[in-house]
């Protein structure tokens, strides 16, 4: 059978950043003044320019409120025609969430995305979890990519974004990942291994349209 070539889209490894990088050299900003507006760290928002093939939605989110575009615009969604996609996209707010209402999404939630360095480089994980004593606690099994975050620095977030509407939130949570003894009535099982976050900080902020 001949070899077919496939057919690409818009969604080409990389495309999300330098799309990102155009959009910041046309407003004339810094890295540091973009990562500023998003709530990030500049070596993220370089991360994402210079070697992200994938991107969250809610770091997606954050960087379209501080470029004054869209997320459908920095995937390369934008519309059909033309003459909509000069339309000025929606103005946005970004509110910074206390520790307590983030610690209180985070209560709210059972399922995140947990991010570790790899052998490969940086993974993003989705796992179920549960808030116990301030801390994050999942399990996995020995072998798992989860079970690579033990004694590492790790980053853990919640989100929740509607890019339909230009509005979301998220939580950020960074801290020391450590294997923990789970309780007796709780050790039995297929996942053995605990995993515990005690984060060092936790940050969170949400993002709505302006007037609101």
């Amino acid at each position: 059978m001949p070899h077919k070539t496939a057919h690409h889209t818009a969604h080409h490894p990389g495309d999300v950043g330098r799309r990102v990088a155009l959009r910041r050299e046309q407003l004339g900003l810094s890295l540091d003044e973009v990562a500023e507006r998003a709530g990030m760290a500049p070596s993220y928002v370089q991360y994402v320019e210079e070697q992200s093939d994938t991107i969250g939605s809610s770091a997606l989110l954050r960087l379209a409120a501080a470029l004054r575009t869209t997320g459908r615009q920095l995937l390369g969604v934008g519309p059909e025609h033309p003459a909509e996609a000069l339309a000025p996209p929606p103005q946005t707010v970004l509110q910074e969430l206390g520790t307590d209402e983030c610690w209180s999404r985070l209560a709210d939630h059972g399922v995140g995305c947990l991010a570790l360095t790899t052998d490969e480089g940086p993974a993003f994980l989705p796992v179920s979890y549960a808030v116990i004593d301030g801390a994050i606690v999942y399990r996995t099994e020995t072998g798992e990519a989860p079970a690579a975050a033990a004694g590492t620095e790790v980053a853990f977030e919640i989100d929740q974004v509607d890019d339909a509407i230009t509005a979301g939130w998220s939580v950020l949570a960074v801290g020391t990942a450590e294997r923990v003894t789970p309780p007796e009535e709780e050790a039995a099982g297929k996942r053995e291994l605990w995993i515990r976050i005690v984060p060092d900080r936790v940050s969170g902020c949400l993002i709505r349209e302006a007037g609101e």
